[in-house]
């Protein structure tokens, strides 16, 4: 799951960066506010994470600018602004969720986890297509009840493709979903985790649409 960091602090930014990456997560920082603006823009985010207090261009600016700009990533301001009016300036602007720091990493993970749950519009946290389970809290995938060891690429792309079930994502937007700046990706990295992923849940678990991309199906909910 990529997700933009957008904090001006040196020590703290490298440490929200380390952390979340520790739990998962694909981060691309940046440290000014005009950048956030602009990566917000152009990259696929599944979410951000937004401070208020940054250079060049105000974070409430930033988000505001956004929204009108119809940008539909979900947006978690995490700032040092904890008066009231401010909380509720942050939430009319356009942030899905406010918190104030100190935050616990544990914690700010899993509420980017519900934003882009509830962005994909699913009521869960575990992910399910037959018998495949996904948890991405716990990173864990289990096949008809029974642990799947993934690597963890394989885990970012099933959880992109499970997460969006039903829709066909290519080989591009698989990668901008995969990978932060300044990863290599090698040209058949993408089909090369599809590969390990039918030998391990099942041929039929993935379809491949030719000429398009890939699809995990949604299931149609039971009458």
């Amino acid at each position: 799951m990529r997700i933009l960091l957008a904090e001006d602090d040196p020590l703290l930014g490298d440490g929200l960066r380390a952390g979340l990456r520790q739990l998962g997560f694909q981060v691309d920082w940046v440290r000014d506010g005009e950048a956030a603006q602009r990566e917000l823009r152009a990259e696929p985010y599944a979410a951000a994470v937004l401070d208020l207090g940054l250079p060049r261009q105000d974070g409430m600016q930033v988000l505001a600018s956004a929204r009108r700009a119809g940008v539909a990533t979900p947006v978690l301001v995490l700032t040092a602004r904890d008066a009231v009016p401010d909380r509720i300036r942050g939430l009319d602007v356009g942030a899905d969720d406010y918190v104030v720091k100190p935050v616990d990493l544990h914690e700010l993970g899993a509420r980017l986890r519900a934003l882009v749950r509830r962005a994909h519009g699913r009521p869960h946290e575990r992910l399910s297509a037959g018998d495949v389970v996904l948890d991405p809290a716990a990173r864990r995938v289990t096949r008809a009840g029974a642990p799947v060891e993934l690597a963890p690429r394989e885990f970012d792309l099933l959880h992109a493709l499970m997460l969006n079930a039903g829709h066909v994502l290519s080989r591009e937007q698989l990668e901008q979903r995969m990978y932060s700046w300044g990863q290599e990706v090698e040209s058949n990295a993408v089909e090369v985790h599809i590969h390990h992923l039918r030998r391990k849940l099942g041929g039929t678990r993935i379809r491949t649409v030719r000429g398009v991309g890939y699809l995990v199906p949604r299931e149609e909910p039971h009458p």
